[in-house]
């Protein structure tokens, strides 16, 4: 295994599956963030956040994932790095996007920014949820006594608009990362094939769009209603 990793395409290889494990994970955690627009009483958002802190599965993920985004991010800057001291002096490249998106060029710059707003949803959401939930408020939902989350994220967004502003810009970045990454992981599996590619970069487009436009809707929500 360690030989493998050496090689090029065992180095994309990691790359394209802790990729492609974060995109599911994504998917999931957008689906509960969305139950933040659709019940202004909390109690569905408080639920799903409840399923997800004592779910004994997720808790088991939870470490996994924690592991994933680490190498991921880790082994993004290494790759990097490598190709840097590859070619410490760029070709010069004429019109370079009629054989490249700008995604593709950036990925690196996408992924720093985007682990900005990763940083900034773990401060202010998950270390208060995971380790200061004794300083939370509770609510009573279904007979059943849980933390108050709804409250806790809804707050922020209702008083800081410059938050909510952060918030869109990260869902955006977050969205045009994927567009290229999610095709491209798949590509270093093996599914390059015309026919295959074209599909994967179309659906991929859908996710990213989809992916963007349901983390930005969330805090234009809160920003436009209160």
């Amino acid at each position: 295994m360690s030989n493998f990793l050496t090689t090029s395409i065992g180095r994309k290889f990691l790359m394209s599956i802790t990729g492609l494990f974060l995109v599911g994970f994504i998917g999931v955690h957008l689906s509960i963030n969305l139950l933040l627009i659709f019940d202004d009483s909390g109690e569905l958002f408080n639920q799903g956040a409840h399923f997800m802190a004592t779910n004994p599965m997720i808790k088991i993920m939870e470490p996994i994932l924690g592991l994933g985004f680490v190498i991921h991010i880790i082994w993004s800057f290494f790759l990097e790095y490598q190709n840097f001291m590859a070619r410490p002096v760029k070709y010069a490249v004429r019109k370079a996007g009629e054989s490249s998106s700008w995604a593709s060029r950036n990925m690196l710059v996408l992924g720093a920014l985007v682990l900005v707003f990763l940083v900034m949803h773990i401060i202010d959401f998950f270390y208060v949820i995971k380790f200061k939930s004794h300083e939370m408020t509770t609510a009573l939902v279904g007979g059943i006594e849980m933390e108050d989350t709804y409250t806790l994220v809804a707050t922020l967004f209702k008083e800081s608009v410059v938050y909510c502003i952060l918030y869109v810009l990260g869902g955006i970045l977050l969205g045009i990362h994927l567009s290229h990454g999610f095709w491209s992981a798949f590509q270093t599996l093996g599914l390059s094939n015309k026919n295959w590619l074209k599909r994967l970069q179309f659906v991929g487009k859908i996710y990213a769009i989809l992916i963007a436009v349901g983390f930005s809707v969330i805090p234009l929500y809160f920003l436009l209603k209160f």
